[in-house]
């Protein structure tokens, strides 16, 4: 969870800094001024990465659209978030419509341990507006849009028919501090359980230290990780 949302939160600022012309981007800033309006930021998905990414563009005064196939999610945030945040169920009609009119798009659905979908498709590229910013953090995933492929923190974009696409793998790495600090806050109790009561113990009195298992003597434990490659998936009980 930590690194989903310092993730969240950098998709907001990368998009609104390669949303400058500098970049080759609109030359739009996320919450306008007195007199100008809003740029418009969608984000796909409405988990940790979604949620923080919303945050974080309703705060800069952005008008925020955010698309989820889960109502009672949808549901919770509308409790949650400002007005200036547009909550509506997820559908390829809906992701076209709202591509059209936006100024950043946050790709934010991941699976754990599985490839991401693919919702934009090359040809929905040429309904959106020139300079807009495409940020795909599920791309350590395979990324949710087709015409993602990864990049770094040195070369962090690229431009396909006048989108801007940042698609860098491992974004937190890029705030290493708070990144640490705060998956530190949240492994640590485990780390010192396990150091405690050694691996199989501590799987077996811990229910989350055990679902946190991918592999286990070199067999694959976890069935998104296996799905995902084509591995034979392991019974974890046959190890404790």
């Amino acid at each position: 969870i930590p690194m989903s949302e310092v993730a969240g939160r950098m998709a907001i600022q990368e998009a609104a800094k390669y949303l400058e012309m500098e970049y080759g981007g609109a030359g739009v800033l996320l919450g306008g001024v007195p007199g100008v309006e809003p740029a418009t930021v969608l984000v796909i998905g409405a988990g940790t990465v979604g949620t923080h990414a919303a945050k974080m563009a309703c705060g800069l005064g952005a008008r925020v659209y955010v698309v989820d196939s889960c109502l009672s999610r949808l549901r919770y945030l509308s409790d949650v978030m400002p007005k200036n945040c547009f909550l509506l169920i997820s559908s390829p009609e809906t992701i076209r419509r709202l591509i059209r009119e936006a100024d950043a798009v946050i790709g934010s659905v991941l699976i754990p341990g599985a490839k991401a979908p693919k919702l934009i498709t090359r040809d929905m590229l040429k309904l959106m507006k020139k300079g807009s910013v495409l940020v795909d953090v599920a791309i350590d995933q395979g990324g949710c849009f087709e015409t993602s492929k990864a990049t770094t923190h040195k070369d962090p974009i690229y431009t396909i028919d006048g989108i801007i696409h940042y698609c860098v793998g491992n974004m937190p790495g890029a705030v290493a501090k708070t990144s640490t600090l705060a998956l530190t806050n949240a492994t640590l109790p485990y780390a010192a359980e396990i150091a405690n009561k050694g691996w199989k113990r501590a799987m077996k009195e811990n229910p989350e230290i055990k679902k946190g298992a991918n592999v286990i003597k070199g067999q694959v434990t976890f069935k998104g990780v296996a799905d995902a490659f084509g591995l034979k998936l392991a019974d974890i009980e046959k190890f404790l």
